[in-house]
């Protein structure tokens, strides 16, 4: 029943991509966002999204919250249409603008850690690495419809030269591989990890993923946190600076603090551009 129930999931995607892809990009993405706006506040997690955005910003109302929602499922729709063209979409450099210059600097010729999050479209994050001079891998959580998770993959795997991998056991040690060898790994490092220590966030303790400083401080190479910006419809910036993160003799209290700089940094950029972020996160404890 489980593969019954697989196939005909997969036969939606596999629907959905074909009409998609029918489409302009442009209109595909305003359309899959006009129809997000409209239809996911019905969803129960824009209650969640809600909560979340009340105990980030108590200053703000209702009105402003429920604004700031509407705006964060536009965006969603549009990086779900967006995603389908990502071929089409960074074969077209004008649509991108890029600030990379300091973290070029830090990582010619050597290896490093990149961290993102889910603003903009993260989708085309590794398009910084591709622009920087980089052949970038990435790692990526799988979805339980292999059938559906083999469409995604295919989507995704030409922004990553280096390769892309679902998170496994292998796959931790393929990334020490890469690193070691000069590459660069990127990592969403905003969702929750309940094996990772619990860093501030918003004013409240977060759960984060540990694994991005770990192999940064423990391979002692560059440590660059990205984003993308949306800068109107289906155009985007791409930003990327170096993180200076301590290495002292308490490798634990290293890796504790830089993943709460890291949050630091995540949290001013979403700041700017609060319905970029995706709120309906379980992230904090």
């Amino acid at each position: 029943m489980k593969i019954i129930r697989y196939r005909i999931e997969w036969l939606g995607l596999k629907t959905l991509l074909v009409l998609i892809r029918l489409m302009p990009i442009d209109a595909a993405s305003a359309m899959m966002g006009w129809f997000w706006r409209h239809l996911a506040p019905f969803n129960h997690r824009h209650k969640r999204a809600i909560a979340n955005l009340q105990a980030a910003f108590p200053e703000k109302s209702s009105s402003e919250c429920e604004a700031i929602a509407g705006d964060m499922w536009e965006n969603l729709g549009r990086v779900t249409a967006e995603t389908i063209q990502l071929d089409r979409i960074v074969a077209d450099r004008s649509r991108f603008t890029f600030d990379l210059e300091k973290a070029r600097e830090r990582i010619d010729g050597v290896g490093c850690v990149v961290v993102s999050m889910h603003s903009g479209n993260w989708e085309v994050t590794a398009l910084g690495g591709i622009v920087a001079g980089h052949k970038p891998a990435g790692v990526y959580q799988a979805t339980k419809n292999p059938y559906s998770d083999r469409e995604i993959h295919e989507l995704r795997q030409g922004l990553y030269p280096g390769g892309l991998f679902a998170k496994s056991h292998d796959t931790a040690r393929r990334i020490l591989s890469i690193v070691r060898n000069h590459g660069m790994i990127s990592f969403l490092a905003d969702l929750r990890d309940f094996r990772g220590p619990k860093v501030p966030f918003f004013g409240r303790p977060a759960y984060a993923t540990a694994f991005p400083a770990t192999i940064a401080r423990g391979n002692k190479v560059p440590l660059i946190v990205t984003r993308v910006v949306r800068e109107g419809g289906a155009k985007f910036r791409i930003e990327a600076k170096p993180l200076d993160y301590p290495i002292t003799g308490d490798r634990k209290a290293d890796v504790e603090e830089t993943t709460a700089m890291i949050h630091r940094q995540f949290e001013d950029w979403i700041r700017e551009y609060p319905s970029q972020w995706m709120w309906i996160h379980r992230k904090w404890v």
